[in-house]
């Protein structure tokens, strides 16, 4: 099992192979190893951001000889044009992407922690130029998304469909109700990029119902049946008409 001193170790001689590899500016660690480390525990990964000089970007992407010096690598594998997912020989699994310093202004991102740079490079490498992505508040939209996920939900639920079913029902309706429960509960740690995580530290009332919410695969109407409840209970404008098509199609 890795620890908390062994992930930020690592994430230090990773920052000391770039440093070596001869065309890298800097290491920024991001989420739980950027500046968020109160977080960090042993079931975390290693987010971060390798800088590199301009016209480098390809070759620490296609060879990751500089990953592997910091430790050996079991598996990776390209996620994206601009980075890998990769798991070290001892369980560390790290998310990674590498940019050239020009690319930082099209990249949303949190504000991460310098781990290493080279001399003459600006801490505010680590700082975003864009903004994140906000949570909605449009509660008409929120609510108007939900009861439309439960409609063709439950819809291709009676026409067998049931994995597409629970996908809209137990996921893109859900999403919207851990969406409209943050309104209601103005919880902080929000990730802006995905609302689920700590979800059962942030949203804990929402946490309880979630064996109701999220029954699994043959009892999707069951779980709309309890999101809808949900949305009442949290004073959402429900549409009559469309609650009584759902209670209808919920009955079968």
């Amino acid at each position: 099992m890795t620890t908390p001193a062994l992930l930020l170790a690592r994430l230090d001689a990773i920052g000391a192979a770039l440093a070596e590899s001869g065309h890298a500016l800097a290491l920024v660690g991001l989420g739980s190893v950027g500046l968020e480390t109160d977080r960090l525990d042993a079931w975390s990964d290693l987010d971060f951001f390798a800088i590199v000089e301009p016209g480098h970007k390809a070759r620490y992407l296609d060879r990751l000889d500089w990953l592997s010096r910091a430790h050996p690598l079991a598996w990776h594998f390209r996620n994206t044009g601009d980075g890998h997912k990769a798991l070290m020989a001892d369980g560390v699994f790290c998310e990674f992407a590498v940019f050239e310093p020009q690319e930082l202004d099209a990249i949303p991102f949190a504000p991460g922690r310098v781990v290493w740079k080279r001399d003459g490079v600006a801490d505010t490498i680590a700082t975003p130029r864009r903004p994140l992505p906000r949570p909605t508040t449009d509660e008409t939209w929120i609510v108007g998304e939900a009861l439309a996920c439960l409609l063709v939900g439950l819809a291709r639920w009676r026409r067998g469909e049931k994995l597409s079913a629970l996908r809209f029902v137990q996921g893109h309706a859900l999403d919207r109700l851990v969406e409209l429960d943050a309104l209601r509960t103005r919880p902080t740690g929000q990730d802006p990029f995905s609302g689920e995580r700590r979800l059962e530290m942030r949203q804990p009332a929402l946490a309880g119902e979630l064996a109701l919410l999220a029954p699994g695969y043959d009892r999707t109407p069951q779980a709309a049946a309890a999101l809808l409840d949900a949305l009442a209970r949290r004073g959402a404008q429900l549409d009559a008409a469309v609650v009584a098509r759902l209670r209808a199609l919920i009955a079968g």
